[in-house]
């Protein structure tokens, strides 16, 4: 059974590289360029204060996924900012628990997902989730249009 468990702060560079290779595995849309424009922003957002939470291996040793939860005064909510599963783990129920131990956590959830990524829109449709409104550009501003979502 994987193990939830927030991040050691040793694991932020493995935790990074998980993501990257996440995001080359389901944001076919992205250029090369526009990963590396995001590389730094998410090297930032893993040391900010948002709540991480950290899927692993049985041991709790290896982690295979991640999520990353923020609350929203604005909105009185919490959101899943960050949803990231190893490619090599993909498929295997990982996004789902920490989709669950969110909302376990803090209740309904909002979250914005790329309109260009239907697995991901799926998945969370799947889950529950329904769209609540779209942007014509992501959080940095570029041209990729998001999803809202609440469930």
């Amino acid at each position: 059974m994987p193990v939830i468990r927030p991040p050691h702060k040793h694991e932020t560079a493995a935790l990074h590289a998980l993501w990257e290779r996440s995001v080359r595995a389901t944001h076919r849309f992205l250029a090369e360029a526009d990963i590396l424009l995001y590389r730094p922003m998410v090297r930032d957002l893993l040391a900010s204060s948002m709540e991480f939470w950290v899927a692993c291996d049985d041991a709790g040793a290896v982690p295979l996924g991640f999520s990353g939860l923020d609350y929203v005064s604005r909105e009185g909510t919490w959101k899943l900012e960050a949803l990231f599963i190893d490619p090599d783990a993909s498929r295997q129920g990982l996004g789902s628990l920490l989709v669950t131990h969110a909302r376990m956590l803090k209740g309904p959830l909002s979250l914005d997902v790329n309109e260009q990524n239907p697995g991901a829109r799926a998945f969370y449709r799947k889950r529950g989730f329904t769209e609540t409104g779209r942007s014509p550009v992501d959080g940095a501003g570029r041209p990729f249009p998001l999803i809202h979502m609440r469930g």
